[in-house]
């Protein structure tokens, strides 16, 4: 009876160091959040897949990440110089994955503020598609869906 009982507690221990994907993914968007923080550009462009799409809900287009990558690159390099501050958070409701791909539904939290002005936030509904390749997860498209509210954000654990 010993036997059986500690085999478990011997296996979670074994596996206890070993990353699933949830904990993968979990980093990765803590990467993402930091890329932000920092202004670290290159860090941030780094998280797409080069043949990333961005669908962009809220103006109905949808482009290559390389085209939004270039229209964001201000808002990076204000806030390296300390011209800005800006934070992104994540949250999830659904989250499906497997070794290699996940698709991943929540809300993202933007806040930025331009030095001497008030600061802004904005609440995105996201629809995110990523792949693992490499040993390394990036996203393959980021669906803006639209604008959404604190509330819902809050609705969100």
């Amino acid at each position: 009876m010993f036997k059986i009982l500690f085999l478990p507690f011997i296996v979670l221990f074994l596996f206890d160091g070993i990353q699933n994907p949830k904990q993968e993914l979990d980093a990765f968007w803590e990467e993402a959040s930091r890329t932000v923080e920092e202004g670290d550009f290159e860090g941030y462009a780094n998280t797409f897949h080069p043949d990333a799409i961005l669908v962009n809900g809220i103006s109905g287009n949808s482009y290559p990440i390389s085209n939004a990558l270039q229209g964001w690159k201000q808002g990076f390099d204000d806030t390296k110089a300390g011209e800005m501050k800006a934070s992104v958070e994540f949250r999830f409701s659904k989250r499906f994955h497997s070794e290699t791909t996940a698709h991943e539904t929540g809300i993202f939290k933007y806040t930025s503020q331009n030095k001497g002005e008030e600061e802004s936030t904005v609440y995105i509904d996201l629809v995110a598609l990523l792949t693992k390749a490499s040993g390394e997860w990036k996203l393959l498209m980021e669906h803006q869906v639209s604008i959404t509210t604190e509330d819902e954000w809050n609705a969100i654990k």
